[in-house]
């Protein structure tokens, strides 16, 4: 079986959560007999490279990028026999410029989508956008979504909801470190014994000034990893803060993530915005076992985090409510140390990445039985 991917950027050119979830689908549907191409654009030279995982990626050259959208001519004129290649194309939105090259290059290929977040931003270009959005979702198969959450708020997967499915995001499996591992022990020398951790880009909607007014009077140990525009800016905040306990880390390694993650005492994310549509490390932080304090925004993130099982649930952008929650943890370490088992528990039953693989081979198989 091939199945060719569609999104608009990939590793090493861009870093983020769709570029991961489609990487951890190639790599494991691959030894399950799939033959995976990932098709994209590239502001650098085109080329097609092979993963070390087996799977193909093609890039195109990106001719112009304009409100987060990436054009190019030469995929245009290439997209039909791009998919011609392919039993299945798995579309991923959003992208809206891969709405016009499948709309114009006329596809009648079994094609379904996984749908990873609303536009949020461009409000006004979203309203001219709309009409080719909705007769491009029309055309898929199958629309797979990542969480209960965005099936229910997205008013864009409502106006499709008899195609909408679910196949929540999985992660590739590693065990918790132990707490008497050397990595673990040096972040807790490093940073205390008890510490908040937040690790991701540091953008306008993940909330992290919500979080610094919360630590306001309290100041927490609590470690800040990633980089990002909105770098300097909680730098001079924390300073106008008075915040003598906040560490800013700009990058750590696969390995060292994850150990950080088991050091810490608790996982604070407090994106305030439906552009942070699911949250992938909330499940590497769970992975590791670390409960979570997140906000209700109508996404996957209340998904991944079961709001007192799995740690707090909040309001977003409401620091005084954050504020209480880093509290009663910091006053309950039994509770915490409970929602950490759970949050494990939780990580292995739904988020593993052999799980997403089973569901999509499972969606492939149907979609190429299903009559034309």
């Amino acid at each position: 079986m091939r199945v060719l991917h569609v999104l608009k950027t990939f590793f090493p050119d861009t870093y983020g959560g769709i570029e991961q979830v489609v990487h951890t689908i190639a790599s494991h549907t691959t030894p399950l007999g799939v033959e995976n191409r990932v098709l994209v654009l590239t502001p650098g030279k085109p080329r097609t490279d092979m993963s070390p995982e087996g799977y193909q990626i093609v890039r195109y050259k990106r001719d112009l990028y304009v409100a987060s959208t990436g054009f190019s001519l030469s995929l245009l004129a290439n997209f039909k026999k791009e998919a011609a290649w392919a039993d299945v194309l798995h579309m991923h939105f959003p992208w809206p410029y891969a709405d016009l090259c499948y709309v114009l290059s006329g596809i009648k290929k079994p094609s379904l989508i996984s749908y990873h977040s609303d536009v949020v931003n461009q409000v006004q270009l979203n309203k001219l956008y709309a009409p080719l959005r909705d007769f491009y979702l029309g055309k898929m198969s199958k629309i797979y979504a990542a969480s209960p959450g965005i099936m229910q708020s997205s008013p864009v997967l409502q106006k499709h909801k008899d195609k909408v499915r679910l196949i929540t995001y999985g992660i590739q499996h590693f065990e918790a470190h132990a707490e008497t591992d050397p990595e673990v022990q040096a972040w807790r020398t490093q940073f205390g014994p008890r510490f908040f951790l937040f690790l991701g880009a540091l953008r306008y909607y993940k909330g992290l000034h919500v979080l610094l007014e919360a630590l306001k009077g309290r100041d927490y140990p609590t470690v800040i990893v990633g980089r990002g525009d909105q770098h300097d800016a909680l730098i001079a905040q924390a300073k106008q803060l008075g915040l003598t306990n906040l560490h800013f880390v700009p990058e750590v390694t696969n390995d060292e993530k994850r150990s950080l993650m088991r050091a810490a005492y608790g996982f604070v994310f407090p994106s305030h915005m439906p552009s942070e549509a699911f949250g992938i490390v909330l499940a590497e932080a769970a992975q590791q076992g670390t409960p979570m304090i997140t906000c209700e925004i109508g996404t996957g993130t209340s998904y991944v985090n079961l709001d007192g099982v799995t740690g707090l649930v909040v309001p977003p952008s409401d620091a005084q409510s954050f504020g209480h929650a880093l509290d009663t943890f910091w006053q309950q370490p039994e509770q915490v140390q409970g929602w950490g088992q759970q949050a494990l528990v939780r990580y292995q039953e739904t988020f593993k990445a052999g799980t997403m693989a089973q569901k999509y081979m499972a969606a492939y198989g149907e979609l190429l039985a299903a009559p034309d």
